[in-house]
């Protein structure tokens, strides 16, 4: 299990990036998505030679080309939804919503795959993301704004792209996979938008595409972890990226850890101990 634990301090890396560069005055939240997805795509160019795979046999059955339009979908809406609300919240104020994101894998998953409906491992997924909500909550945050509501969005968009992805990965190796998923989003929402690319400097350029590959490296892992331990063992062990964020901010930005953030990590830590020793 110590690569779906490696995958959490990507996944805390990739936030942490994104939101340093969406503080870019030039950039909004919709040129930063076409660049994102250009700079995605291009890291994976000289790899993906090597790493091909795709039966195109199963792939063109109607049923998995309609769910694989889904995937894209729901990937371009939570990209758009995400970084919209980067551009104006902090992820201090973002994280109370961020958090429900393992609650609707969880769900979704549950809804979706029968060989998902583990009670013991539902049920402590279903503790650790409580663990966690119940550490960032406040009665401040009970009071959405659109900012709020665009990330809240966004956890439900790439849940279902998540959990649908399972059912095509089969289909792919994992980096052939990423690279079509990012590859059409590319295509879709690059003659819309418009990005004029003049706009970035080689400092962010470079910022951009550390992005990806920190973003890359973090889905290989992460489907790696739905083909070999399934959705809701991997969804629990990521449920430590947030704690890792968290611990950012305090080691970092000189934030202090509450007496509902320490008890929230050590119940996240037992849960996820225990999912790991069980399965």
């Amino acid at each position: 299990m110590y690569i779906p634990i490696l995958g959490t301090f990507f996944e805390a890396a990739g936030t942490i990036l994104d939101k340093i560069n969406m503080q870019n005055k030039k950039l909004n939240y919709k040129n930063y998505t076409v660049f994102w997805f250009l700079a995605a795509v291009i890291v994976m160019l000289p790899f993906i030679y090597f790493f091909w795979r795709i039966d195109l046999n199963l792939l063109l059955q109607w049923k998995n080309l309609l769910i694989f339009s889904g995937i894209i979908l729901f990937a371009i809406l939570g990209n758009l939804t995400l970084n919209f609300a980067l551009k104006r919240e902090d992820l201090t104020e973002m994280e109370p919503v961020r958090v429900l994101f393992p609650f609707f894998i969880i769900l979704f998953a549950f809804i979706l795959y029968p060989d998902e409906r583990n009670w013991f491992l539902v049920v402590l997924g279903l503790i650790a993301a409580a663990a966690l909500l119940f550490a960032h909550i406040k009665r401040s945050h009970f009071s959405l704004n659109k900012y709020m509501l665009a990330t809240l969005l966004s956890n439900i968009f790439f849940a279902l792209e998540l959990t649908m992805s399972k059912y095509l990965l089969p289909f792919f190796s994992p980096l052939t996979f990423y690279f079509l998923r990012c590859l059409f989003v590319l295509i879709f929402i690059f003659p819309v938008f418009k990005s004029d690319f003049r706009k970035i400097n080689n400092k962010l350029k470079g910022m951009i595409f550390l992005s990806g590959l920190i973003w890359i490296i973090y889905r290989l892992i992460l489907y790696f972890g739905y083909e070999t331990y399934g959705i809701v063992l991997t969804t629990i062990v990521f449920i430590l990226s947030p704690v890792l964020i968290m611990l950012y901010a305090v080691l970092f930005g000189k934030e202090k850890m509450n007496w509902k953030q320490i008890v929230s990590t050590i119940v996240i830590l037992a849960c996820v101990g225990l999912a790991v020793w069980f399965s």
